[in-house]
């Protein structure tokens, strides 16, 4: 199984997405709560698009 993105309500009603991966353990979330799905979806959209390839910066 690969990893996917998971899009749940939290305890205040508001939409949140986690990416979780093959073993089940949570790897990536949005850090915030939305007031409605669209914007979780596109949240999840914005990871898909903007970081295929991002590099690792050590700081």
């Amino acid at each position: 199984m690969a990893a996917k993105f998971e899009l749940y309500t939290d305890a205040k009603g508001e939409y949140r997405w986690r990416l979780v991966a093959s073993n089940g353990q949570a790897i990536a979330s949005g850090g915030e709560g939305y007031t409605n799905k669209a914007g979780a979806i596109n949240g999840i959209e914005s990871v898909k698009k903007n970081a295929p390839d991002a590099p690792i910066v050590e700081k």
